[in-house]
């Protein structure tokens, strides 16, 4: 089952590089070693900067320069699902920084909420400033530091705590583990939300032990289907909303209009959002190992 698995992974990572191909010739910008990747930057014929880990593989990041709304990967589409539980943002942490994606457009939307940016790699946040326009500022900031002991230590208290930490093929173990969803727990703001991004049940193996550890933690856990891409994002709340599926498709639609998307989130709450449950697996946890 692993290998039937593994091969599943590869086959969309292939599929994904030749959508990628299929919207134009990508010329290489930059092939660098870091400490924990090797970071590869190209651009298409589109003006897309496009963010790898390794040569041939998934695209972690695509970035449009200067235009913060275009929403390039379709698991980015969903990520403002957020904002249909939390509607006025003051602090927002970004866990995984990549080309800046999500920052960016937080910022864009949110200019006086203080966003706060995570990723372990130092050649990342450095690629992010020099080849996809990601601008720090007085209420936007990207530290270089392990996103679980950012959280483990700080003090503040967040609003939306968003997880977008890939390696080159799966989210780290020790950002999936029970004691880790604990801490970010306690780093939400009252009636705050946890968005998660992760491969789905066909592409990873922990995917139902994640769900389950997800569950085992917060009070509210839902699951949005990303179409046409492996994608999973988890939605998780510590605090019970009194939302039916409709009145989330109908505020989804509203921030459609709000913020100007390009894509409409209704359609998108409305065809792949459905409550999370368990389906097998195991509570992840440190002692536990992957």
């Amino acid at each position: 089952m692993m290998r039937r698995r593994h091969i599943l992974y590869l086959a969309l990572v292939w599929a994904l590089c030749l959508c990628g191909a299929a919207a134009g010739a990508e010329r290489l910008l930059l092939e660098k070693k870091s400490p924990y990747n090797t970071i590869l930057v190209s651009e298409n014929d589109e003006g897309l900067r496009i963010l790898r880990f390794e040569p041939g593989g998934a695209r972690q990041s695509v970035v449009k320069r200067g235009d913060p709304d275009h929403l390039e990967l379709p698991y980015t589409r969903v990520i403002p699902v957020a904002f249909a539980f939390v509607d006025n943002p003051r602090n927002v942490l970004v866990v995984g920084l990549g080309g800046g994606t999500i920052p960016s457009f937080v910022r864009r939307h949110f200019p006086e909420a203080r966003i706060d940016a995570v990723d372990i790699d130092p050649g990342v946040v450095q690629v992010a400033r020099s080849h996809f326009g990601f601008r720090e500022d007085a209420n936007m900031r990207a530290y270089v530091e392990d996103g679980r002991r950012f959280i483990e230590r700080t003090g503040r208290r967040y609003d939306v705590i968003f997880l977008d930490a890939f390696g080159a093929d799966s989210v780290p173990y020790s950002l999936a583990t029970r004691e880790f969803l604990v801490s970010v727990r306690r780093a939400l703001a009252p009636g705050g939300a946890v968005i998660g991004n992760i491969w789905g049940r066909d592409y990873n193996p922990l995917y139902d032990s994640m769900l389950r550890t997800y569950l085992a933690v917060y009070d509210e856990v839902s699951v949005v289907d990303v179409h046409g891409s492996g994608n999973r994002i988890l939605v998780a709340l510590p605090w019970k909303p009194a939302l039916s599926s409709q009145e989330l498709v109908r505020r989804a639609r509203q921030l459609t209009r709000r913020l100007s998307l390009r894509s409409d989130l209704g359609d998108i709450v409305e065809r792949g959002y459905q409550r999370a449950r368990a389906m097998g697996g195991r509570i992840l946890t440190d002692a536990g190992g992957p």
